[in-house]
């Protein structure tokens, strides 16, 4: 019988972390278990450091539904199976620390450790469950690339302001005759860009998984010129990359070795410039980097983000661990997390964009790629 479980928000902050904390908690609180929040993602979990949540009238859980971020915090650079460690020398080494936070863990009396986050912070949850920890996820990236799930909360809320965006870019764009390109994020996957472009009327949308022709992009803008359009919108996903070339990296963190320290960014600028040069036209890039995750999120999130919380605790209250909950053909359901890492399957392995990464590209058949194609935007090719 479940008396305390505890919640893990990790990775990349987004809109909607609050919204599954929250469904989770009172979920909880309605069958009579005590829940938890752990401070700063898997760090916390390392350092025992978390407090006790609530929605009650005075609780800290209480009217967090519209708020973004992590009321309980998170973070991008833990991976405990893998942990960065510097010693007295000064010397660097990565350690396994997963059986202190597994030790943690017992201690505290928690029942169920919830995980909310990607690709990495799912990968680690794989990892504890393979240990023995009784562990749920919920699939949380604004780049909605987590396997297994058509739709990951935050995404909407991203592609949402990248639509704002880009109906702002319009008006500028048209009134000074120029190219007008917006860099958003995605990392590996092109879902944001694609989506957005659709959404906002955008005439190019270029995304990772289709590397692209800069002279085919500059015929759709000069082919728009011919018709009297003397301006034109081109949304380039931050992973996106050149026919024969390579993505444009911003620089490496140094996170640890567990984790994908490639720092993206940089790609909206050398297309702007690259289509400047052929067309003729001016071109502006705007790279609109973190506004994509902050700020409150939409009713959309606000419902999905609900309904994977409670879904969770639900799974709990059933006795199904190591799953991780999803939405499939419209509908909640839910997965091992083994199917979520596919071949990834190494403890403390690197997850991210490897050979044995599982995460979620636009397929080419999808429904996005067609509509897109289908009302005109130049995908590159």
């Amino acid at each position: 019988m479940l008396k305390k479980i505890a919640i893990i928000a990790n990775g990349g902050d987004v809109a909607g972390f609050n919204a599954v904390i929250r469904g989770i908690v009172k979920t909880a609180e309605n069958s009579g278990i005590e829940a938890y929040g752990i401070i700063d993602g898997y760090n916390g979990l390392l350092k025992n450091e978390y407090v006790r949540l609530s929605t009650a009238e005075d609780g800290n859980a209480e009217g967090i539904l519209p708020k973004g971020g992590s009321i309980i915090g998170s973070s991008t650079n833990a991976n405990v199976f893998n942990y960065k460690i510097t010693n007295d020398n000064g010397e660097v080494e990565y350690k396994d620390v997963s059986d202190i936070c597994i030790k943690n863990i017992k201690e505290d009396g928690f029942d169920c450790i919830f995980t909310l986050g990607g690709d990495g912070t799912q990968k680690s949850a794989r990892d504890f469950a393979t240990k023995g920890v009784k562990v749920i996820g919920v699939p949380k990236t604004i780049d909605n690339d987590v396997a297994c799930t058509e739709i990951t909360f935050g995404y909407n809320t991203a592609v949402s302001v990248a639509m704002e965006a880009i109906d702002r870019l319009h008006t500028t764009g048209e009134t000074h005759h120029r190219i007008m390109v917006l860099e958003v994020m995605g990392r590996y996957a092109g879902w944001i860009a694609l989506e957005s472009a659709i959404a906002g009327g955008a005439d190019v949308a270029l995304i990772p998984e289709i590397p692209y022709d800069i002279e085919s992009v500059a015929r759709k803008i000069k082919n728009r010129q011919s018709r009297g359009k003397n301006f034109s919108i081109v949304v380039v996903s931050e992973g996106a990359k050149p026919k024969d070339g390579e993505m444009v990296i911003q620089g490496t963190r140094d996170n640890g070795a567990g984790v994908d320290n490639t720092k993206l960014g940089g790609i909206g600028q050398v297309v702007a410039k690259q289509l400047e040069e052929i067309t003729g036209l001016e071109a502006r890039n705007t790279t609109l980097g973190y506004m994509q995750r902050g700020g409150t999120p939409t009713a959309f999130d606000r419902v999905l983000s609900t309904k994977y919380g409670v879904k969770a605790m639900q799974l709990a209250l059933e006795g199904k661990f190591g799953r991780l909950t999803v939405m499939k053909n419209g509908k909640l359901d839910d997965v091992s997390l083994e199917d979520v890492v596919g071949n990834n399957t190494e403890i403390g392995a690197v997850s991210g964009n490897t050979e044995k990464s599982n995460i979620r590209k636009v397929p080419m058949d999808h429904d996005l790629v067609k509509t897109a194609r289908s009302i005109g935007i130049n995908l590159g090719d």
